[in-house]
């Protein structure tokens, strides 16, 4: 009994981190390569879950409602750049306001803040699930969520090898550089915001049709489970020049989902804002630590 509790354990902790692991890929972009602290992860995430919980509780294809989640984190992305390229307002502020004009938008979407949808059709629950054989039903939701964070992983990758993508790179390197092929670096930033938070979306529209339930608080603290995923991920492999940054930022989501699950399991689930506030610190003081190792080195 307890052999099989364990493994329902590990097995939850793969599914969550995972699915941040999607997030953590959104914000990869912002934090990493844009040098952009795009506070809009917060209300691009349940942005996500409500529309998925909106459209699957009308009977519409959970599927669809990916991609429908998709675009609309990249138009909120896109919002939050045009308000920081065209009105000038300074970056962090542009995604504060963004961020608390998504908390009315999402309630209006979902109409309520709880949208329940156990009784509905989802990616992980439907007709054609429920006829896999007993064996692998137990397993049925951690492998869609393998297969959806892979493609995911994959197209990024892919897209970061074209020339929209090198831009986009190129904006957080050396932005001279972008005005010097003319073209215009305001115009990458919106277009790299809203890949991102395309994909902070999706990572909530995954995580509602998992959870089977929207509400509107989900997106609390978003941002800093994507940040510690890409900040654990970049520092632990740092050196392995064979594992892409893609793929080190979806493990570091796994790995701090891990340690915060550990910890809960310790504590009161009321603790779970604190814990997670003092990993994200130690991480924090530990890759700065690092970073001074390496330059007291050079």
């Amino acid at each position: 009994m307890e052999e099989i509790v364990e493994m329902d354990f590990i097995i939850s902790i793969l599914e969550q981190g995972l699915i941040y692991g999607i997030l953590g890929l959104g914000v990869y972009i912002t934090y990493k390569i844009l040098d952009f602290p795009d506070l809009t992860t917060d209300g691009s995430f349940p942005l996500g879950a409500a529309i998925s919980a909106a459209m699957i509780s009308r009977g519409m294809n959970p599927y669809l409602a990916l991609l429908v989640s998709f675009a609309a984190g990249a138009a909120a992305g896109c919002c939050t750049g045009l308000i920081h390229v065209k009105c000038k307002v300074r970056d962090l502020l542009s995604g504060i306001i963004m961020m608390t004009a998504l908390w009315t938008i999402n309630l209006r979407i979902a109409g309520t803040s709880n949208v329940p949808i156990f009784s509905k059709d989802s990616i992980f629950h439907n007709d054609f699930l429920d006829m896999l054989p007993g064996a692998i039903k137990p397993y049925r939701t951690l492998l869609i969520v393998i297969v959806l964070v892979v493609v995911t992983k994959i197209l990024l990758d892919l897209y970061m090898n074209t020339k929209s993508g090198f831009l986009l790179r190129a904006v957080g390197d050396n932005s001279t550089l972008v005005t010097s092929l003319a073209k215009d670096q305001g115009n990458v930033k919106i277009m790299g915001l809203a890949l991102s938070n395309g994909l902070i979306a999706l990572s909530g529209s995954i995580f509602c049709q998992e959870e089977r339930v929207f509400e509107v608080s989900m997106g609390t603290g978003a941002i800093v489970i994507g940040l510690a995923s890409v900040i654990i991920g970049t520092s632990i492999f740092k050196n392995l020049s064979l594992l892409k940054a893609t793929t080190a930022v979806i493990i570091g989501s796994v790995l701090y989902k891990a340690c915060v699950a550990v910890a809960i399991r310790n504590f009161e689930p009321q603790d779970m804002k604190l814990i997670t506030a003092i990993l994200f610190l130690v991480v924090l003081v530990l890759s700065m630590e690092r970073k001074k190792k390496v330059k007291g080195n050079a």
